[in-house]
């Protein structure tokens, strides 16, 4: 593992020898107060800076390898340089923004990375979007780059047409129409570190309530790692000589990107992308790349358990010493049946794109608080409260509250109203319910019905509801989420129809085409139930948790 006084040494070295050698590592802008150089510091290691040393280190070590291509970390490094110049020769710099429309492949990192060094704000599209919400995506994030992939080309020439505030547009892995080719315009500039890096700053987007995207946004250099990070990276204890990591899920996600990317690229160790998630090729690439890390969901682990017995006893996997999941709850016996499989290496955390919790728990402790997601730090003061927003004792069910950072909250970019709404003081929720134990471990009992995770994803149910309510047959409609073995839940939608509307297969199979028509696929309802009336309060608002409730009764978790 690296030493963080290694990099203070080279970066203490580097200023004082004004750059007579090129070899040393070029580090972050010092500020005067010695409390934000520790904060940039902090997040060099876990950034572009980080990889500049790593390419000084070990510079024929593989960095990154995919269905597209591999990069050893001198020729990753290489190229975030040239890209970086391409940035800074067409006038960008820190706070403006770069938007990636690109699927698991090597300049996915090299996009990224980019942007981090030169200070700009970089914004991963998910490529499950339909086309309209993509182009919002750019226009919202104020994108000055768009970088798209050829397999989404049809996503992006809408999206850039869309806009007139992008001035550099490139395609990667073929043309596409108003774009620049990205070999092209990297082969115009040089690949040595460049002179005084910023550092830049992320804005992922998650699913909006309205039907909207929301781009969850912190101001570079604001405070130190999130406590589920750093308790995540502490456990997986990476060994650049030894270790590899695998990336299951979509690089846009941002489990995927931060566990199974940035840190372990920032300790040295190389990354190896899926580019689309399949249980026995997971298998395959563990054993052919002796695999030690990897970041999973719930219902990847179904997969696997669901292979036949001779299929997994065909590959070797037990290079696995780290198996973090996340994102979505695992069920008890799907866990256990993991680690009765591949022994005890099933870490575990509780967190959310905006931040907070701070909650993990390794094998060893689960075993002993089976169902649990684990302690936060002592520091993390998480609460539990009822309806009325007073905090609760222990063992009693209410909503969690994360405690906000001092410095570098979150906020709904573009959309105050969004952030306060989520607040309550000093802390914030993201709807789940649950309680803590006599001995502080946290147990997830349920979650508002406004929100749906099926696979580890997030949805929404009133953009279901919204396109749904388009069809000429449906007066009224509520989407929630049923219980799925596979997925943890998979979307429904109960229907009211109008007046002469037969509530038949037909019309189940006409409404579901008709919501995968403007919806993503997995956001669209995989089932459709019909009722006469859904229950409304008073004032005519859909009680959405009474329709959600038949479907789960009986069950001790309500998510």
């Amino acid at each position: 593992m690296c030493n963080p006084s290694q990099i203070a040494r080279l970066f203490t070295d580097h200023r004082k020898s004004n750059n007579r050698n090129r070899k040393e590592f070029r580090g972050v802008r010092v500020m005067s107060d010695a409390t934000s150089e520790k904060i940039e510091l902090e997040q060099a290691m876990q950034t572009g800076m980080m990889l500049a040393y790593q390419a000084q280190t070990r510079p024929e070590k593989m960095a990154v390898s995919s269905e597209y291509g591999e990069r050893n970390f001198a020729e990753l490094n290489h190229r975030v340089n040239q890209l970086a110049r391409a940035f800074r020769e067409a006038g960008l710099g820190p706070d403006d923004a770069v938007a990636m429309l690109l699927v698991n492949r090597c300049e996915f990192l090299e996009v990224y990375y980019a942007a981090w060094r030169t200070g700009m704000r970089v914004t991963p599209i998910n490529w499950h979007l339909t086309a309209d919400d993509t182009a919002y995506i750019v226009e919202n994030c104020e994108a000055k780059v768009f970088v798209a992939d050829i397999s989404c080309q049809d996503m992006a020439i809408e999206a850039l047409v869309a806009t007139d505030q992008v001035r550099m547009a490139l395609s990667v892995g073929g043309e596409i129409e108003g774009f620049d080719n990205y070999e092209a315009e990297l082969a115009r500039h040089g690949g040595n570190n460049i002179d005084n890096p910023a550092i830049g700053s992320q804005m992922l987007y998650t699913s909006g309530t309205t039907g909207r995207p929301k781009g969850v946004y912190r101001v570079r250099s604001a405070g130190p790692p999130q406590s589920t990070l750093t308790r995540a990276g502490t456990a997986a204890a990476f060994d650049p000589a030894t270790d590899r990591t695998l990336c299951t899920g979509p690089a846009y996600h941002a489990a995927p990107l931060a566990f199974n990317i940035l840190a372990p690229i920032a300790q040295g160790v190389g990354t190896v992308l899926m580019d689309k998630w399949d249980a026995e090729k997971a298998l395959s690439l563990i054993e052919q790349h002796r695999i030690t890390h990897t970041h999973m969901v719930a219902t990847m682990f179904h997969r696997l358990l669901s292979l036949p017995e001779k299929v997994r006893q065909k590959y070797d996997s037990s290079s696995l010493r780290y198996v973090l999941h996340g994102a979505a709850p695992c069920p008890v016996h799907v866990k256990q049946a993991m680690m009765d499989w591949l022994g005890p290496v099933i870490f575990e955390y509780y967190a959310a794109t905006e931040g907070g919790g701070g909650f993990f728990i390794g094998p060893e402790e689960w075993i002993t608080k089976p169902g649990s997601v684990g302690k936060a730090p002592e520091e993390n003061t998480n609460i539990i409260v009822d309806d009325e927003g007073n905090e609760i004792p222990q063992g009693e069910v209410g909503t969690i509250y994360f405690a906000a950072p001092k410095q570098g909250r979150f906020v709904y970019y573009k959309d105050e109203e969004k952030t306060s709404g989520s607040y309550m003081g000093d802390f914030f929720t993201l709807g789940d319910m649950g309680y803590l134990d006599e001995d502080g471990y946290l147990f997830l009992t349920g979650r508002s019905a406004e929100t749906i995770i099926s696979g580890g994803v997030n949805i929404y149910p009133q953009e279901t509801d919204n396109v749904l309510l388009k069809h000429p047959a449906v007066a009224d409609v509520c989407t929630i989420g049923v219980p799925s073995e596979e997925w943890g839940e998979e979307v429904k939608s109960i229907v009211e129809l109008h007046v002469g509307y037969a509530a038949d297969a037909a019309m189940t199979e006409d409404l579901i085409d008709f919501a995968r028509e403007a919806l993503p696929v997995y956001k669209a309802p995989r089932s459709i139930d019909y009722i006469d009336t859904l229950p409304r309060l008073p004032s005519g608002k859909i009680q959405r948790h009474k329709v959600r409730e038949p479907y789960w009764a009986g069950r001790d978790k309500q998510i």
